[in-house]
């Protein structure tokens, strides 16, 4: 079966996105606050799975070769990395904000 060429584009353009998204977050891992580059870690960990997941996909899509096992490893990237964020937020509704 014989993939659209707008598909590629589409999944072209999402992943110039995210490469566009890590300045904003490479500007939050200079900051002096701790608190702000433990955030910007993880913000930065799942940009890079977001671009390994569209990147595993077009190279799947274009070349003739496989390369899904690249989408997989991005998509284990990002389920961790929102998981992580997943108990960072439980964490902080459970404190008291006293």
């Amino acid at each position: 079966m014989d993939i659209p060429d707008w598909f590629v584009w589409i999944a072209l353009v999402l992943a110039i996105l995210q490469a566009l998204a890590l300045v904003p977050i490479i500007r939050r891992l200079r900051e002096p606050d701790s608190a702000v580059r433990s955030k910007a870690r993880l913000d930065l960990l799942e940009t890079v799975g977001s671009l390994l997941l569209f990147g595993g996909l077009l190279l799947s899509l274009l070349v003739a070769e496989s390369w899904f096992w690249l989408t997989l490893v991005g998509f284990a990237l990002m389920a961790v990395v929102y998981a992580v964020k997943g108990v960072h937020l439980l964490r902080a509704r459970r404190r008291p904000t006293a």
